[in-house]
């Protein structure tokens, strides 16, 4: 449960079992969790320790999208493939500044953001996403 984009099957099945058999989670559960799905739905996962479904997982905001179970697969091609398109300088910064707010604070996360911000808009790729933005065409990103 620790992913950027979380598709799943309506048939998928979720939770945090360790403490049925006597162990705690140990990869970050406990922290991550909360900043998910707040404070009591992730105690109630945690400390009950029972499985949930994709609806429930969707209800609570832990999935980005819940789709067929056969439709899974597709739509995850999908969005690699529209991410693939787009430029990786700025979409590496837009994770790390995410994570960076999450991890060490707003402030930290906004100072990080502005200096990203920057970095970026001196970039090729931004001038030819105005540029095709301006044009009605599609942006060729060069990663640049």
């Amino acid at each position: 449960m620790h992913a950027d984009i979380l598709l799943a099957g309506r048939g998928a099945r979720f939770g945090q079992p360790e403490v049925r058999v006597g162990l705690m989670p140990g990869g970050g559960a406990t922290q991550r969790l909360v900043q998910a799905v707040g404070k009591f739905a992730a105690m109630n996962i945690l400390l009950r320790g029972e499985p949930f479904g994709a609806p429930a997982a969707l209800a609570m905001g832990l999935l980005t999208e819940m789709l067929d179970d056969d439709q899974v697969e597709p739509r995850a091609l999908a969005i690699a493939i529209e991410l693939a398109a787009l430029p990786p300088l700025a979409l590496q910064l837009v994770k790390e500044a995410v994570l960076e707010g999450l991890n060490s604070g707003l402030e930290s996360g906004l100072r990080f953001e502005r200096r990203s911000f920057q970095t970026v808009f001196s970039t090729e790729d931004k001038t030819e996403g105005i540029r095709a933005r301006l044009d009605r065409r599609e942006p060729r990103f060069r990663g640049r």
